[in-house]
């Protein structure tokens, strides 16, 4: 398999993406990347870290793979097809994290854009080069790359189909943070640590709220947020989050992420 899960302490799991040698976008890669989700879907972990082996992130696609659609019909498919990887990573409960180590384009960029959060090495660059072929981004790239940046980013990265560099990035508010290439596995592990211990429960919450602000802004946030928020009193965190707070003072509370 090109795409496997390890489970870590803390609840962490890491799917870890290595299809040699640039591990480049197939429908096998797919296939592989779903029975991994499948895999994390079966038993949620508290937190998901997705990373990849090798010397780049990614170098693209496999482009004969779109050459051999010889119709129309055929060619939205395999598009559809493709658009369903980030919209699974976009719809898990759990926070999902991507670790940029080196360059990093087309569908790992798309990818990467579906995470709610993104940590890129200092020599990490990233890409939608769909252009280069005539083509323009099929796996929502485009539109997540809007919501972080800007449209007026997203068409200046698809337009020019140039390589950005994490700093870049991260101005741009599209990395959250750019970190060191010493130790940069070490690092990232300690920040997905950080939120695995939190109350896994209430960052789901938080996602489900701010999927609404994405549809319709703040007015149609906060017309579910109360209806969000609320179903998380049955909770053991927050019950237990509480009593913790008023017998020993805020930030000593242990969660369990139930």
């Amino acid at each position: 398999m090109s795409v496997t899960v390890q489970r870590l302490d803390d609840g962490i799991a890491v799917l870890t993406i290595d299809a040699p040698p640039v591990n480049l976008y197939s429908l096998q890669l797919h296939a592989d990347f779903d029975r991994a989700l499948d895999e994390i879907v079966a038993d949620l972990p508290r937190a998901l870290l997705i990373r990849a082996e090798g010397r780049v992130v990614s170098g693209g696609v496999d482009v004969a793979q779109f050459h051999a659609r010889k119709t129309k019909a055929e060619t939205k498919a395999l598009y559809d097809r493709m658009l369903e990887l980030p919209t699974r990573i976009d719809e898990l409960p759990v926070p999902t994290i991507f670790a940029a180590h080196a360059l990093t384009l087309t569908w790992a960029f798309e990818v990467a854009v579906a995470c709610d959060i993104i940590l890129a090495s200092e020599k990490a660059k990233f890409g939608l080069v769909e252009r280069v072929i005539g083509l323009t981004p099929t796996m929502g790239g485009t539109q997540r790359l809007a919501a972080r940046a800007g449209v007026g980013r997203a068409k200046e990265f698809v337009f020019t189909g140039d390589l950005y560099p994490a700093e870049t990035m991260e101005r741009w508010n599209v990395v959250n943070r750019v970190l060191p290439v010493e130790g940069f596995d070490e690092a990232v592990l300690s920040f997905v640590r950080s939120i695995a211990v939190g109350p896994t429960k209430a960052f789901g919450a938080a996602k489900d709220i701010l999927r609404h602000f994405e549809a319709g802004g703040v007015p149609e946030a906060n017309a579910h947020t109360t209806a969000i928020a609320s179903e998380l009193f049955d909770t053991a965190d927050l019950q237990g989050g509480m009593e913790s707070f008023l017998r020993d003072g805020p930030g000593r509370a242990s969660f369990q992420g139930r």
